[in-house]
């Protein structure tokens, strides 16, 4: 069911395939939806890095810019002030676990990288600025190509255009000399889609994971299952944990989530029954 890649993080590879991996989200910001302002202390957010990575987290994703509906975006140099002093004291800490930077903008993923990040996880999917895509391909960097298109023609179907776009993405890419293999595509739940769309995109992301990319879906807390369940944020984890099957069944690989330790459990409950459970543990 699960299509195998590995990608290339410098000496070490990062294998994906049947076993699904969690990215757990750490926002080094004061204003994202559902977190902000937990862990934009260099102290906190090291905590909180090291608690995903004992409740199960495969990848740390760090991000130092909101980007909630409505939110206002930040200089380069006010996003570094935020994410390097936590990429730094992360390297330090020496969590164990592959650490991506959350940015749209090159003269960030630039900084990040040399200071240890090992993935870039693009919301624009390099159509912001392209000389990020100029940045991963001179450090082979694995890239996640995420869908936002604020001016996509709603009339049309929303995969078709999401594959469109991801035609562009993957072009820039490609174009800076960044091999496919080093490619990730993320649909961009809540970005540029209305309630229905969501549902519509969950239901059909098996057509995003045909196009022969890795696939990593972030619908952790999104206003659509606020909107479905008529909860606040923090009260969505159940909610998430089922979009998180849902989208694993259907072939997807990372999972981005602020709730690790709900979401890694229900995921080694699919993967026991997909692929068959491992030795049991004592209790």
């Amino acid at each position: 069911m699960h299509k195998s890649f590995s990608l290339q993080m410098g000496d070490k590879t990062l294998e994906l395939g049947p076993k699904p991996l969690v990215m757990g989200i750490l926002n080094a910001t004061p204003d994202s939806f559902s977190d902000g302002g937990d862990h934009n202390h260099v102290a906190d957010a090291v905590a909180q890095a090291t608690r995903m990575v004992e409740a199960g987290a495969d990848i740390i994703d760090v991000g130092g810019e909101s980007t909630r509906p409505g939110a206002n975006e930040v200089g380069a140099q006010v996003e570094l002030d935020r994410v390097m002093p936590v990429l730094d004291a992360l390297q330090e800490a020496k969590i164990g676990k592959p650490v991506s930077i959350d940015t749209y903008k090159a003269v960030v993923g630039h900084q990040a990288i040399q200071a240890g990040a090992t993935i870039i996880n693009d919301v624009w999917g390099f159509q912001r600025d392209p000389e990020l895509a100029d940045v991963a391909a001179h450090y082979n960097t694995p890239s996640i190509l995420m869908h936002w298109d604020p001016n996509r023609d709603t009339s049309k179907d929303i995969v078709s255009e999401m594959k469109r776009y991801f035609n562009k993405s993957v072009q820039i890419a490609e174009d800076a000399g960044l091999i496919k293999g080093q490619i990730l595509l993320d649909p961009g739940f809540g970005f540029g889609k209305n309630y229905e769309e969501n549902f519509t995109l969950l239901n059909r992301i098996d057509e995003i994971c045909a196009l022969g990319y890795p696939v990593l879906v972030g619908f952790s807390r999104k206003s659509s299952l606020g909107k479905l369940l008529g909860v606040e944020p923090k009260e969505r984890v159940a909610a998430t944990g089922a979009t998180t099957l849902l989208a694993y069944t259907k072939g997807a690989h990372i999972f981005r989530v602020h709730d690790v330790r709900e979401n890694y459990d229900a995921l080694q409950v699919a993967h026991a029954t997909i692929y068959g459970p491992p030795p049991a543990k004592d209790i």
